[in-house]
């Protein structure tokens, strides 16, 4: 058996917060007297002293502070699993499943998924990020919301939400800008390409090309002058702004747009609560979500 209990802990974290017995005893609606009796239970099992006065305050010894910190993540979690019954009880999902590509903007996609968290504190969304075109077939039949590439690789219902604009760049000093535009192929041809894996459409017949496995770091390549690329707009607009990269004056090209189609499980018909919210944060145009902010 453990010698200080949940309840005990949680009374002192309470007294700290309130900083009084009384307070404390008021806002637990207990008397004052079982609430000093459970602190002096816990100091003397613990045989560490939790607190002193300090006028009429009561505060935490170097000791407390310390304990009581270590204590604070149980008491959340069992606060947690409390609210989490609840939920179960009311027959609330208490999951869902999110696929993204991680071309879509993350700014956009943090804003939607803390929306929604303020909405659905008890439903925890499991986020997955893919590349485009990459076969996840596992991930995806797990999944209960798609934002992808390709609707006609997945078994489910979706539509067209946004596209994704890829603009050709290079670092500011790039040798390329000392060419006379606009730029083909032909001049392009002796500089390495940057790519994201299968991200692009396909790659001139000839000509070196690195590949990167994340946005990241293709952007950071591209940054450090190891080649040029087409990348995010949205993700380089920081560096296009400062002046890092620029715009390529290619003949032809210079932007291409990367379709997006918002799609869910098509066994989840008809739609929860949650479902139907998080796909309404989705589509939800840009102008009108803090996502843009």
């Amino acid at each position: 058996m453990h010698k200080t209990t949940l309840e005990q802990w949680a009374l002192l974290e309470r007294v700290v917060e309130a900083g009084s017995f009384a307070k404390a005893a008021e806002e637990t609606h207990r008397s004052q007297s079982s609430v000093s009796y459970n602190l002096s239970l816990l100091q003397e099992r613990l045989g560490v002293a939790l607190l002193v006065p300090e006028g009429r305050r009561a505060v935490l010894t170097p000791a407390g502070e310390l304990l009581l910190n270590q204590v604070k993540p149980l008491l959340k979690a069992f606060s947690y699993v409390e609210t989490r019954a609840a939920t179960l009880r009311n027959g609330m999902r208490t999951r869902l499943d999110l696929v993204v590509d991680s071309i879509f903007p993350r700014r956009r996609l943090f804003a939607i998924l803390r929306q929604f968290q303020q909405q659905y504190p008890q439903t925890q969304v499991r986020l997955t990020e893919v590349l485009e075109n990459t076969r996840a077939d596992a991930i995806n039949d797990e999944a209960d919301v798609m934002v992808l590439t390709r609707r006609q690789d997945i078994t489910g219902l979706g539509e067209w939400l946004m596209n994704i604009d890829f603009v050709a760049v290079a670092h500011s000093r790039h040798p390329l800008f000392h060419l006379d535009a606009p730029l083909n192929d032909e001049m392009l041809r002796p500089w390495p390409l940057i790519q994201i894996a299968d991200s692009q459409p396909a790659a001139r017949a000839a000509g070196e090309s690195w590949t990167f496995s994340t946005i990241d770091a293709a952007i950071e390549a591209v940054v450090s002058q190891v080649g040029y690329g087409w990348l995010p707009e949205e993700r380089i607009q920081t560096q296009l702004d400062q002046g890092v990269l620029k715009r390529l004056p290619l003949s032809h090209g210079a932007r291409r747009a990367t379709p997006l189609h918002l799609i869910v499980k098509r066994s989840l018909a008809p739609l929860d609560e949650q479902v139907e919210t998080l796909l309404r944060l989705f589509s939800q145009e840009p102008s009108s979500s803090p996502a843009t902010l």
